[in-house]
């Protein structure tokens, strides 16, 4: 049977990581020819287009389908998808993201395809975000959850907020853990002079932080309490994997603030490379206020590190407080430094949060249990549908 994927654009982020292994997993299936249409991928952010060549062709450009609202691009975009939906007949649609998760589903329903599943990979309303535009998303939504068979949340949060604002019914949600190469992570090893090589000392307790330089990704908050984490923990070095539009302005702080030496901010990290920069830490920091399930999280965990996280969506899910490491309030910098403190006075305690955090990523993340749960959930809509089997075929004639 066919599937198509859809989501805005492939940059280095968890849910455009989840979609891509998603693919290529289900891809080795009998039962499934999985294809994945993204808009263009420009800027900072990096790209996963990689990931596709001539001996995985999967990977379509649909020109339009961009990020930001443009009613013209907008309009063209899904355009495209009914026409391209209306010849190629596909069994399943399943999409991602919010800008392609509403304009892919109603192309869906225009072209009639049978089976609409759409992954929530972070909230579209939420705090975040003011009075108006959480009554627009919200309203959107819910229109487009009408049009939707089945939803995936990537946490149990997410599905709890999405039912609580009256979309969707209980019985059209699976939570299904966002996996990735979790032995990748398990199995990696200290480098010697990985620290030396960035200018850091042995003794240095290194706080990381990975993730996109964005706003509500939290890498301000952690510059701005900088000062007192140093009171703290004086041996405390900071290093910041990623990139993003705020990254000259964090460096413009941290230089206002004399703290360019204690600071390393690295760029893109490639994925392959991301396990290592992880085991260098010992502690990650995740202070985002806008996340579905983060992935920086399991995988810090996967290489042992400690983790201490803002307490919002789906982070308590896998930061267990006392656990696999500590949760404090959005905005709470006065707990940050002392939790902090807690972990650099008391390395036994990071590393039985990090020995638990492998145990519970070994069981719950590993993209193998994503896949098989993807190809599940596909085979039983289906067979609600009436597709399964050799009726397959004959449906979509």
């Amino acid at each position: 049977m066919r599937v198509s994927h859809v989501i805005t654009r492939l940059i280095l982020g968890g849910a455009q990581e989840n979609t891509v292994d998603s693919v290529i997993g289900l891809n080795r299936y009998d039962e499934w020819e999985v294809e994945l249409i993204a808009g263009p991928t420009r800027g900072p952010e990096g790209t996963l287009e990689f990931r596709f060549n001539e001996a995985n062709p999967a990977l379509q450009i649909c020109p339009r389908l961009v990020r930001p609202i443009s009613p013209i691009n907008d309009a063209l975009a899904c355009r495209d998808l009914i026409h391209r939906w209306r010849a190629s007949n596909p069994h399943i649609i399943h999409t991602h993201s919010g800008k392609a998760g509403a304009l892919g589903r109603l192309a869906a329903r225009v072209a009639g395809v049978p089976i609409v599943i759409h992954t929530i990979h972070g909230p579209s309303f939420g705090p975040f975000q003011g009075r108006l535009a959480n009554l627009l998303f919200r309203k959107v939504e819910r229109w487009v959850g009408g049009m939707t068979t089945h939803f995936v949340s990537v946490a149990q949060s997410l599905t709890d907020r999405y039912l609580d604002a009256g979309i969707g019914r209980p019985e059209q949600y699976t939570c299904i853990h966002s996996g990735f190469d979790v032995e990748a992570f398990c199995g990696v090893r200290p480098e010697a002079d990985a620290r030396l090589k960035l200018g850091l000392r042995p003794e240095d307790f290194l706080i990381g932080c990975l993730g996109r330089l964005v706003p509500l990704k939290g890498q301000d908050d952690l510059v701005a309490s900088a000062a007192e984490i140093l009171k703290a923990c004086p041996r405390a070095k900071f290093i910041l994997m990623g990139d993003g539009l705020m990254r000259r302005e964090l460096e413009r702080r941290i230089h206002k603030a004399g703290l360019t030496d204690r600071f390393r901010l690295v760029g893109l990290v490639p994925s392959e490379e991301v396990p290592h920069y992880l085991k260098l830490l010992d502690v990650l920091v995740h202070l985002s206020r806008r996340e579905g399930l983060a992935r920086a999280l399991p995988q810090a965990l996967a290489c042992g590190i400690p983790v201490i996280a803002y307490d919002c969506d789906a982070a308590s899910e896998v930061c267990q407080d006392g656990e696999t490491g500590f949760l404090i309030a959005p905005g709470d910098l006065s707990s940050l430094p002392v939790k902090l403190q807690q972990l650099a006075m008391d390395p036994a305690l990071g590393t039985r949060f990090g020995r638990a955090g492998r145990e519970l990523v070994r069981r719950e993340f590993t993209v193998e249990k994503m896949i098989v749960s993807l190809h599940q959930l596909y085979l039983r809509a289906a067979s609600e549908a009436g597709l399964s089997g050799p009726r397959a075929e004959e449906g979509r004639q």
